[in-house]
């Protein structure tokens, strides 16, 4: 990997303030966003008449979360391409969403559509169960970049996080999971986990129908927190670790020196497996934290940007679960065992996955992406400090965002106290009313190949404004 990206994926100093810290009229914040919800129904008329007329979609929308954009219902897409999004009232956008990572090779990109295009119109096939060549090359892609040696297909993380769970309680004999408060893995029940007053653990509110009370199947401990790690791994019944190397979907919690390594040490020591889940952290390089930082998982998840956005996952394993796996003769594995699904691994994904890990997301490509990640960085910063504004920014490789808090908290539960969603609001309306969008959930930005300097300039320059309002 070039030294650059090394270095870049490493986590940057944070921001600190001294005690003149500017202070945010509250009033005026409101009064701001009402302006920003006028002007967003001023310029988006089409899109909110199809998101009324939408009488036969479950939120008026195709998935219920996308009712998190702001403004009250999301601009409709008519195109997307790179890193630009045209609405259905012809308006468009300089994208720093990118999926929330599913398009981190940018929206469309060529090589990828090629290989798709290529798999439907030419060769034929989508869903054969049966497996192409593709497959094993995606495999070995995956082991040169990540270091496992074994892989296996899913439709999504969330699926590969499932799968690779239940892996893990197969070889270890062991029931629970250790995961990290506010942490985030998809749409796994084990992992909807935050720490309670006195440590325990406890669902993490919204949760929808979960199947049992959380402590039935998970330990909780807070990220940095290596006794708290160890407190829960010393009850001898986790069979899996689970976590990002930074925290991402509650600000970017980077790990603090030493931790990383402490946890693979504890897990060693008492006997459960490691799963990092690089889904939003393979932002950090070409091998994502676990080749940047030269981790040692024994169980590995991506998902999301590897497809190109065609729906995909994959999980790694050492050669040793496998042989665990291999000796015990009850688990079914190829039938009724509840590992896998009919449409996973298909060829059509493989296909999309072979060209965007080959020709897309490149060491070249992660190179600009992370210089251009770097200048959003930088730029924020420079406001931040001029204005006094008591927040800071946190940069992993080709993924920056912006807390509205100073210093950034080292853990999720304390990046959860900061949230802010009046100010998080009008931030991204201010932004969008302006042909910007930001990931709805939260401030991330993320770069994709053909994200310009000229981009990240136009997203400085309306922060500049944004701040400069809400402070003047």
């Amino acid at each position: 990997m070039p030294q650059q990206v090394r270095r870049q994926a490493r986590p940057p100093a944070r921001l600190w303030f001294d005690l003149s810290m500017t202070t945010i009229d509250r009033r005026k914040l409101s009064g701001l966003l009402e302006q920003e919800r006028v002007k967003h129904l001023a310029r988006t008329p089409l899109s909110r008449t199809a998101y009324e007329a939408a009488d036969h979609l479950f939120g008026r929308v195709p998935m219920t979360w996308m009712n998190k954009w702001s403004g009250g219902y999301p601009v409709s897409m008519a195109s997307a391409r790179g890193n630009r999004i045209v609405d259905l009232d012809g308006n468009e956008y300089v994208d720093f969403a990118l999926g929330d990572t599913a398009a981190m090779a940018g929206h469309s990109p060529d090589a990828t559509v090629a290989a798709v295009t290529k798999r439907l119109a030419v060769d034929g096939g989508i869903t054969t169960m049966l497996p192409s060549l593709d497959a094993e090359w995606v495999g070995a892609e995956l082991t040169r970049r990540f270091g496992l040696p074994l892989w296996s297909f899913a439709l999504s993380a969330t699926d590969a996080n499932r799968w690779a769970l239940r892996i893990g309680r197969l070889v270890t004999g062991k029931p629970k999971v250790l995961a990290f408060s506010y942490g985030y893995h998809g749409a796994v029940d084990e992992t909807f986990v935050v720490c309670g007053p006195d440590g325990e653990p406890e669902a993490r509110g919204g949760n929808v129908g979960p199947p049992v009370p959380i402590a039935y199947t998970t330990r909780v401990a807070e990220f940095n927190d290596l006794a708290s790690v160890e407190r829960a791994l010393a009850h001898g019944d986790i069979a899996v670790v689970i976590t990002e190397p930074a925290l991402t979907n509650i600000g970017i919690v980077l790990p603090e020196p030493g931790f990383l390594d402490g946890l693979r040490a504890l897990c060693t020591q008492y006997g459960a497996l490691l799963l990092i889940d690089e889904t939003h952290t393979f932002s950090a390089g070409p091998g994502g934290c676990t080749q940047a930082w030269n981790l040692k998982p024994d169980l590995f998840v991506i998902g999301k940007s590897i497809g190109g956005g065609v729906p995909c996952g994959a999980y790694g394993i050492t050669n040793e679960i496998a042989e665990a796996i291999r000796e015990n003769l009850d688990a079914d594995l190829v039938d009724v065992g509840g590992v896998g699904g009919t449409l996973a691994g298909n060829v059509l994904s493989t296909a999309a996955m072979r060209a965007t890990l080959g020709e897309v997301l490149t060491g070249p490509a992660f190179e600009h992406m992370i210089a251009m990640a770097t200048r959003f960085t930088a730029g924020v910063e420079r406001v931040i400090l001029e204005t006094k504004v008591p927040w800071s920014i946190v940069q992993l490789g080709a993924r920056t965002e912006y807390l509205f808090t100073s210093p950034a908290p080292t853990s999720g539960s304390a990046s959860a106290l900061v949230e802010d969603e009046e100010l998080e609001d009008y931030l991204h309306l201010f932004m969008s009313n302006r042909g910007v969008l930001m990931t709805p959930f939260h401030n991330m930005a993320l770069m994709c190949p053909s994200t310009s300097s000229a981009d990240v300039d136009l997203h400085t320059a309306l922060f500049t404004k944004a701040v400069g309002d809400l402070i003047n």
